[in-house]
């Protein structure tokens, strides 16, 4: 045990929640993947799992090799990451490729696979905000520290939200809260909340009242028909993916059917991602949903314990942005398989299947646990003092 911690280094309940997660995950895609697999592969019904697999060991290696970089040597490269990642965005809106009737990915010429250019863009925002407000602690409550921050918010949320709207509105959630723990002033705050609120209200009653049939090369008819069927005002049918859920979550009971047993896969669209929370609730019952959910909570204490310690702030908030980030994704696409929010297409971080997504959150694991390590270590210069900057 004592040679495990020595190599495994930093928090041990956020390796124990990267262990649980990829193990549920793993199990919980193979399941759900079995008959997409088997009629796009003749029959070869562990090709999505391999496929699933070898991703996620990849991005395991990278959260170890990450996890032993001091967390300090990611503060400057993120201001050059944050412009390389709006650089892809921008290509992806002109030459992506198509996913569920939006552009999000760009090939990645001699592979075969592709690269979703806004998990890069979430990971490399998260840093740069972290950086930019550490670097200007003194000055963080005048407002020209807000603007340029949310200059580099709005171009980024602008580019990602025409094509992944649920992506978009998770990516200005988690920099809110990183300006608010960041201490930007909260009267600023407050006023860009109202905003914003102001915005989604009068953003919706054109949406409803609207006629979208100009419209349909756009994702416009999509947002549409996912807000009438949330509130019950949709053609009887058009509810179909989240009464399957429904289905499969009621079905479930305390300890589900077992794995492997799930009988909403054959209905539900993308049971390995979009709904996968409804598959390992079916197949594993309460009890699974539970692990799940108690997992990115515990993340999130986990993460704000690291802020309370953190001798830098460029670590605390990082950490803290980056936990954020994937427990609010994980908790939407929950939402989703319950019928609270609206269909969105969000996954669950570690847990869903994915390619490069999967590699990113791995990567963002790999850093909170590298501030983890550095304070359990102790800083050269606090040796393990709390930080007071974000007191």
């Amino acid at each position: 045990m004592a040679k495990l911690k020595r190599v495994l280094r930093g928090d041990p309940y956020i390796w124990g929640i990267v262990i649980a997660l990829s193990f549920i995950g793993t199990l919980a895609v193979y399941s759900s993947s079995v008959n997409l697999a088997f009629i796009k592969h003749d029959g070869n019904t562990e090709f999505y799992f391999l496929r699933h697999f070898i991703f996620l060991l990849i991005g395991l290696f990278l959260l170890f090799l990450f996890h032993l970089v001091n967390y300090k040597w990611f503060s400057r490269p993120a201001q050059i990451l944050i412009w390389v990642a709006i650089a892809l965005l921008v290509l992806t809106m002109f030459v992506g490729s198509e996913i569920n009737n939006a552009s999000r990915v760009l090939p990645i010429p001699g592979l075969g696979i592709t690269f979703q250019t806004s998990d890069f863009a979430k990971l490399a925002l998260v840093l740069y905000i972290a950086r930019y407000l550490s670097k200007n602690q003194k000055d963080v409550h005048q407002f020209k520290v807000l603007r340029h921050v949310l200059l580099v918010i709005g171009i980024v949320v602008a580019l990602i939200a025409p094509e992944n709207l649920s992506t978009a509105l998770v990516v200005f959630f988690t920099c809110l809260f990183l300006l608010y723990i960041g201490r930007i002033n909260f009267k600023y705050l407050a006023l860009l909340g109202i905003c914003c609120i102001t915005v989604v209200v009068i953003s919706f009653t054109v949406l409803l009242n609207m006629d979208v049939s100009k419209y349909q090369e756009s994702r416009i008819p999509t947002w549409k028909k996912r807000v009438e069927t949330f509130m019950g005002i949709s053609e009887e049918g058009d509810n179909y993916q989240q009464m399957q859920s429904k289905i499969a979550v009621a079905t479930g009971g305390l300890f589900g059917k077992g794995p492997g047993n799930s009988t909403q896969r054959n209905y539900l669209p993308h049971p390995y991602s979009d709904f996968i929370f409804a598959i390992i609730m079916e197949e594993y019952g309460w009890v699974g949903g539970a692990i799940v959910i108690g997992c990115f909570l515990l993340l999130i204490i986990r993460c704000f314990k690291i802020v309370l310690k953190a001798p830098k702030a460029f670590g605390a908030l990082a950490a803290l942005g980056l936990g954020f980030s994937m427990s609010f994704q994980a908790f939407v696409n929950m939402a989703v398989a319950v019928g609270i929010v609206p269909v969105t297409g969000l996954t669950i971080p570690l847990v869903s299947m994915g390619g490069t997504s999967l590699v990113f959150n791995s990567i963002a694991f790999g850093i909170i646990l590298s501030v983890s390590r550095s304070v359990e270590e102790g800083d050269s210069l606090n040796d393990g003092k709390k930080n007071h900057e974000l007191a």
